[in-house]
């Protein structure tokens, strides 16, 4: 029998390929920090330790004593480093080393797959696929970057699922460059956007994962609506976007509180969808995990119907309630796109102001990115008009997940520099202090978003908001 060990497997990719193999009989161990501080006592067991186990997965100290001889593989992801003592032991045994994405690409061709990519919206679009293939019975697998809200009501970390049918959906990832590993049955560009990587790598990147599908005689889904991934079109009947000659239009949008409203054109059929999320940019997903169900064959109707009931993904625009009638929301928006993007959905649903907030991750990408957040946040605040005041955006100082960096840029830069252009930016260093600014300055009608990546306490950042707001006079 296959055995794999995991390093650093309570991370979010990481884990949603443990728990699929795991689901499909292999034997699955993996380590993390965080489980050696609780096997040396000093701290309580991770929640995410328990829900590992749960699915069968051997959790270790990453000290190299769960590297025994025998493994099939250990699998790594770019952050791992040479050091690691669970890469140098698997090494002296002699075991095989294998990157995150050989692991993913291996079982992507083992198994009927749709990779969902892009850079942005791909935890969304596939979550929104798995719901549509699971309401049409078809019993799908699942492996994505974010918790399904539903599955982590049942206790689960929510980000995988190994079922019984013959379909996968896995969200394929850009930001390393192993986009290119992947050789699905349908894959979908969603948009092609800065984040990461300059512009030229990245068309390269998606140029080469389109190569892989045509070359194989695969299905392509291209967003018709984004003028970047639009040049990467197969087939325009397979396309999705808001024109008549694509093979799914989406027209008539209109927003109902959180919720969008819209028809949908296929061929000679037009269905009206209500997708209980806000923004503009939820049709596109919604229109692109439906090309993605036409194709496993289910039908227009059974989409919209699915989607009606989609209960949404962890961090992403997840509206946490109103509190005292200020509304709070919770994203992991994190480059220029997709923050514009939040702020202007919380904007579509909100009488008040959008007070937002953002903590940037890494100081190499906010120094990359600087004058395109700058740009994109600017053009997303709405001034004074007469009957509410201009939307703010409060900045914490950037989230350092350690190694070497160089701190020549700070998130009060980013303030400045919207200063400078008109908008009410405020940069205040500690986010508790931050927060309790935020809290204070919101009135009944206004929403608090928050958005920020990468660091794991950020949830738990939500709910100390939450609680500021449950207990503001």
């Amino acid at each position: 029998m296959e055995s794999y060990f995991f390093i650093g497997v309570a991370g979010v990719g990481m884990s949603a390929i443990a728990q699929y193999l795991s689901g499909r009989g292999v034997e699955v161990r993996g380590s993390d920090r965080q489980f050696g501080e609780f096997l040396a006592g000093n701290c309580e067991k991770p929640r995410v330790m328990e829900q590992l186990e749960e699915c069968g997965v051997k959790c270790f100290a990453q000290d190299g004593s769960g590297i025994v001889a025998g493994l099939t593989a250990v699998v790594v992801s770019t952050a791992i480093e040479d050091t690691n003592p669970d890469l140098k032991r698997a090494k002296e045994l002699g075991v095989a080393v294998m990157h995150r994405s050989e692991m993913l690409a291996k079982i992507s061709k083992e198994a009927k797959t749709i990779a969902v990519s892009g850079t942005s919206g791909k935890s969304t679009v596939t979550a929104m696929i798995y719901h549509i293939l699971q309401y049409a019975g078809l019993q799908p697998s699942v492996m994505t970057g974010a918790g399904l809200v539903n599955l982590q009501k049942d206790g689960k970390i929510g980000n995988a699922v190994s079922g019984a049918g013959e379909w996968l959906v896995v969200e394929a990832d850009e930001s390393d460059g192993t986009l290119v590993r992947y050789e699905p049955e349908v894959g979908l560009i969603l948009n092609v956007d800065k984040d990461h990587k300059e512009m030229s790598e990245l068309q390269e990147i998606f140029g080469k994962f389109r190569s892989n599908i045509l070359n194989n005689g695969k299905t392509l889904i291209v967003n018709d609506a984004h003028p970047l991934a639009k040049p990467f079109s197969q087939d325009r009947h397979n396309d999705f976007g808001t024109e008549s000659y694509v093979g799914v239009q989406g027209i008539d949008f209109r927003t109902d509180g959180p919720s969008i409203i819209f028809r949908c054109r296929h061929n000679n059929e037009l269905v009206k969808f209500t997708v209980p999320l806000p923004g503009r940019h939820n049709m596109e997903n919604a229109l692109a995990a439906t090309a993605a169900a036409l194709q496993a064959g289910v039908s227009l109707r059974t989409c919209a119907d699915a989607l009606s009931s989609f209960p949404g993904v962890f961090r992403r625009h997840q509206i946490l309630g109103t509190f005292n009638g200020v509304t709070l929301v919770d994203d992991f928006a994190h480059n220029p796109a997709k923050i514009s993007a939040s702020i202007k959905s919380a904007q579509s649903f909100t009488a008040g102001r959008v007070l937002a907030w953002f903590q940037p991750h890494g100081f190499g990408p906010t120094r990359f990115l600087r004058n395109d957040l700058v740009e994109f946040i600017n053009k997303a605040l709405r001034g004074a008009d007469g009957e509410r005041a201009a939307d703010s955006m409060y900045f914490s100082e950037i989230y350092y997940a350690g190694g070497t960096v160089t701190r020549d840029i700070s998130a009060g830069d980013l303030a400045n520099d919207l200063t400078k252009l008109g908008s009410d930016a405020i940069f205040i260093e500690n986010r508790d202090e931050c927060a309790k600014a935020m809290v204070s300055a919101a009135k009944p009608g206004d929403t608090i978003l928050l958005m920020g990546a990468r660091d794991p306490s950020l949830e738990k950042f939500a709910q100390s908001v939450q609680k500021l707001l449950e207990n503001k006079a």
